[in-house]
């Protein structure tokens, strides 16, 4: 752990016995759960908690697993808000896909037995998640109470906008580093040819982003927050996002300094936190959107249980349009686990050590050809 981690981590215990709406008490057996309050009063209103030294309190552990998506179904069209009827539909599809799934396993089943529907989309060898091992959470994603077809809410449609060709072009390049064969760099080369979730360096996506959301597990958040910064802890892959309380980049690090998730400075505008963040790594914007491009978050509790997290992208280079969307944090109970991304995990050397011996195999292959062209001329 670093210091400067280190340091927001005992902030945060400090400010929590000192928050009145984050008191540390007993909940379940478990003495270090944050409670809840009861009062989850939204609307105009709604006065949200405070930090001792002034600014919207956002502290605690948040989830905002949902089986709400980015894009909306093409069906809803230009409707952001479900109806009752669409609600059941979607949440009573997915409780019967997890009944299904927890369904007792054919012990007599074999490998040759496959493809094996698992559920979630994975079939056959891909069967290494099932019902037990995904939380993606039950529920369609509600924002006031409303339950929202996509976290776009920009463009109207909800769907995002159409590359332009300076962002095909970038998107084509970043895909080709991953399915060249030979001549090239392959997938299996090196360390450094495989993805970063293969790597255990970020997460398999989007969870930390930024923008974050949610993924088919481990969607829960802890913020903590000082005067001077406020660290956000991603379960998946144990990221942490530093945030300096500050409106100027200069003062947070040199550019030539790229973060995995970017150089984030944030401000206060009445109960909302602003994040602005630039200077991602090569191939780290969201969906292909340059490293100097500018992402738009926005921190606002609305109740005592949520809040409304927001995002805006306005990538010309990229994008024909400007996107917006729309995410709930819900407050969950503790601990937030630590995620062991690579104990027991032998993929990765198996990986390049299949593609050495693919290796030998076509230089083999490469030095007979050759000798069986010069003997056939002899012949």
């Amino acid at each position: 752990m670093t210091t400067k981690l280190g340091a927001l981590l005992m902030a945060a215990t400090a400010l929590a016995l000192a928050s009145p709406w984050a008191q540390a008490q007993s909940i379940e057996g478990n003495p270090n759960a944050t409670v809840i309050p009861k009062n989850t009063i939204a609307g105009p209103d709604y006065k949200p908690p405070r930090t001792a030294w002034g600014v919207v309190n956002l502290q605690g552990l948040w989830t905002n697993a949902t089986l709400t998506t980015l894009e909306r179904p093409k069906e809803y069209g230009d409707n952001l808000v479900m109806s009752p009827e669409e609600v059941r539909k979607i949440e009573g599809a997915d409780a019967a896909e997890v009944a299904d799934g927890q369904k007792a396993t054919d012990p007599n089943a074999k490998v040759t037995d496959l493809p094996v529907n698992c559920g979630r989309g994975f079939t056959g060898v891909n069967c290494g998640y099932n019902s037990f091992w995904v939380d993606p959470g039950k529920t369609v994603m509600r924002i006031n109470g409303e339950p929202r077809t996509s976290f776009l809410v920009e463009p109207k449609d909800g769907r995002l906008p159409p590359l332009t060709p300076e962002g095909q072009k970038a998107r084509a390049a970043m895909y080709a580093q991953f399915r060249s064969n030979r001549p090239g760099m392959a997938r299996g080369d090196n360390p450094e040819s495989m993805t970063l979730a293969e790597r255990c360096l970020k997460d398999f996506g989007s969870s930390s982003g930024p923008p974050m959301m949610p993924l088919l597990y481990n969607n829960t958040y802890q913020i903590v927050q000082t005067p001077n910064d406020v660290m956000i802890l991603t379960e998946m892959v144990h990221d942490a996002r530093i945030v300096h309380i500050s409106q100027d980049h200069q003062h947070t690090r040199p550019a030539v300094i790229e973060q995995w998730m970017g150089d984030a400075i944030g401000w206060y505008e009445g109960d909302t936190l602003v994040v602005e963040t630039t200077n991602f790594r090569p191939g780290q914007g969201f969906r292909g959107a340059p490293e100097n491009s500018k992402l738009i978050e926005r921190f606002k509790r609305i109740n005592n249980t949520q809040i409304d997290y927001s995002f805006e992208i306005n990538a010309p280079e990229t994008f024909t349009a400007p996107i917006k969307a729309e995410i709930a944090m819900n407050a969950t109970k503790g601990p937030l686990y630590e995620y062991a991304c690579h104990e027991g995990n032998y993929a990765l050397p198996h990986i390049l050590a299949g593609n050495r011996k693919a290796d030998r195999e076509r230089a083999e292959a490469e030095a007979k050809a050759p000798r069986a062209k010069k003997t056939a001329l002899k012949n």
